[in-house]
């Protein structure tokens, strides 16, 4: 399978052979599609031609285009929450640079030519529909994404961990958009000294000290 955004978030493993199920090959296929082309312009055929299978296959496993819409979804979601978990285990005990870590390993993968932003953005401009099962997995991931934000900023002791993690969750949303407009040398350069900025702003007591370490490793 052709490199992803999963490919940050989890090391790149071998796609479905020809060994896995109709689904597993069904939702691999669709992974890839959806992510690189946009749901709306990717059919059904499309998905069964490139998957290798019989329609029927796809109507068993899933019920209509939504179903596969929402799987694809949850899938991302779960390969994200293991980056992310991957990253703050790196700094056990320091919530700052957790915060800091998370930011810079988003930087990296965004300054990645050919990378398509955040499928959970993605889905719900395509999917303005509050029902549809897609959206809520999008909306899903964006509001633990805020509460996670806002856990962190609280354990780093920020005077205000709602208003950080809101900035951080702008951020992070801004760097997943500007990618889209401005390409991979656009703003999303400045993630790291932005979210540096920003904690440092809500922990006086540490300030510059994120900022310098930021950029220290923003050079390597």
């Amino acid at each position: 399978m052709r490199a992803t955004l999963a490919d940050e978030i989890v090391p790149p493993g071998p796609g479905p052979g020809a060994g896995a199920s109709p689904r597993d090959r069904l939702l691999g296929v669709a992974d890839e599609l959806f992510y690189k082309r946009g749901i709306h312009a990717v059919g059904i055929d499309a998905v069964i031609a490139a998957a290798g299978v019989a329609k029927m296959s796809l109507y068993r496993s899933f019920p209509s285009k939504d179903e596969l819409v929402a799987a694809y979804l949850a899938r991302r979601s779960g390969l994200y929450w293991d980056w992310w978990n991957r990253v703050v285990a790196r700094h056990p005990g320091d919530p700052r640079q957790q915060l800091l870590a998370l930011t810079a390993s988003l930087r990296k993968r965004a300054l990645r030519a050919g990378w398509r932003g955040c499928p959970f953005t993605n889905a719900a401009c395509e999917f303005p529909e509050p029902d549809h099962p897609g959206r809520r997995v999008a909306e899903s991931n964006k509001r633990t994404m805020r509460r996670r934000f806002r856990a962190l900023a609280k354990t780093a002791g920020a005077r205000s961990p709602s208003r950080l993690a809101d900035q951080l969750t702008l951020l992070f949303e801004g760097v997943y958009a500007t990618v889209l407009t401005f390409g991979h040398r656009g703003p999303a350069r400045a993630a790291i000294d932005a979210a540096a900025a920003m904690i440092d702003a809500q922990l006086p007591k540490t300030r510059g000290r994120a900022l310098r370490r930021s950029r220290r490793r923003g050079a390597r």
